[in-house]
């Protein structure tokens, strides 16, 4: 007799390509970044990152701050509460989907 296929919990579909789900796994372990610095730890451009950036903006999933140091303006950004419900939701779904335990 075989077991009842489960269901799956989904993807998140805003999240689930690979550059937001860097961003994502960056910014989770800490409060906020800077752009310049998840712009190097991702190797990619200030245009690429800011259509990322918007992307999981326009889903509430992350904020950004503007912030002015030594005559400088920075840009600050941070996962919401939200946008932490939601990696981590996708995290579950990702180990559900390889085989592992939900959560």
């Amino acid at each position: 007799m075989s077991a009842e296929p489960r269901a799956l919990p989904p993807l998140d579909p805003v999240i689930h390509p690979i550059q937001r789900l860097r961003i994502c796994a960056l910014l989770e372990p800490v409060t906020e970044e800077e752009f310049g610095t998840l712009r190097e730890l991702l190797g990619t451009s200030d245009s690429a990152l800011s259509k990322q950036l918007a992307a999981l903006g326009q889903a509430d999933y992350v904020q950004q701050r503007r912030a002015s140091r030594g005559g400088r303006s920075r840009v600050w950004v941070s996962l919401t509460p939200r946008g932490r419900r939601a990696f981590q939701g996708h995290l579950a779904a990702l180990t559900a989907l390889a085989g592992g335990s939900e959560g």
